[in-house]
């Protein structure tokens, strides 16, 4: 086995230790989340365990190393949530500082490589929401889990982005073009989640279709719909309406069951690899698709 290989190899055994010192399901289901997410292959412009897709500062290695870092903030970020008190500001104002300290072990794991600055937006807000839930003995359904996050997340695009200066790139997209990003779909409720991704991978698993095929359903669905930041900082509008024509050709054509299904794949990620794109706002919500649909 080569050094590479080994090492990914350690990781994953140290991943399911990991998982295994966690005490909350949901953070549990959290972390295999993101395992989905990484392995789903062929995933097109993004890194995958074939290939580091448009990126060259990341990899499979990089992505594991990351969850590693991530890992032991999922319980934090729902414990914080069960044991909260605070209302929806004080509340939101407190997890991002567990948020923040949560980015920072994934930047000092990475080498400073940015792989889940959106995961842990997202499943900070969702974890932290679900415990808040199960504080408050109320049904926890993907449903009631979106809208509270919904709830918390009341005005946020307003006060964060259209009162900012354009510095990041996300402050800037939403000046140019009203893109909102991560913040308008949390605020939204996780829109894309409950309108496309969701019902597309639920009726997929019911037809039969196994969960590979149904994640790359699911995938191009998302892909088909999102306004995707990530694309658009890379890519321009050009770049997304490419991405978004491309998916919906391959949704109309049902690609994602095909029995050539991984070529399709293939071929569709060597191309967004020429155009450097990376879809990799829709990767974050492929994660919370997984975990919300043990939610249902």
């Amino acid at each position: 086995m080569s050094d590479h290989l080994n090492k990914i190899h350690k990781l994953r055994l140290n991943l399911a230790l990991q998982n295994n010192e966690l005490h909350s399901d949901a953070a549990k289901l959290a972390q295999i989340a993101l395992l989905k997410e990484i392995d789903l292959t062929p995933k097109p412009g993004l890194v995958d365990q074939s290939n580091n897709g448009a990126h060259t500062d990341m990899s499979l290695l990089t992505f594991l190393q990351s969850i590693a870092a991530i890992t032991p903030y999922l319980d934090k970020f729902y414990d914080y949530g069960v044991k909260s008190n605070n209302d929806n500001r004080a509340f939101l104002t407190d997890l991002r500082t567990i948020g923040c300290q949560c980015e920072t072990a994934m930047f000092i794991a990475t080498n400073n490589v940015n792989t889940h600055k959106g995961a842990i937006f997202a499943f900070g807000l969702i974890l932290a929401s679900l415990g808040r839930l199960t504080a408050q003995h109320k049904p926890l359904n993907y449903s009631k889990i979106c809208d509270e996050v919904a709830s918390l997340c009341q005005g946020m695009v307003e006060r964060e982005l259209l009162t900012s200066q354009g510095n990041t790139v996300g402050e800037r997209l939403f000046k140019q073009y009203g893109f909102t990003g991560a913040r308008g779909e949390a605020q939204s409720g996780y829109q894309l989640i409950t309108t496309y991704a969701l019902p597309t991978y639920f009726e997929c698993l019911k037809q039969g279709y196994s969960e590979q095929q149904t994640l790359w359903q699911t995938m191009l669905n998302l892909f088909a719909h999102n306004n995707d930041t990530n694309i658009v900082s890379r890519g321009g509008i050009d770049g997304l309406n490419y991405v978004k024509a491309y998916s919906a050709k391959l949704l109309n054509e049902k690609s994602a069951f095909a029995p050539d299904a991984k070529i399709i794949l293939q071929q569709f990620d060597q191309h967004l690899i020429e155009k450097n794109i990376s879809p990799g706002g829709s990767a974050d919500l492929i994660a919370v698709t997984w975990f919300l649909s043990h939610y249902p």
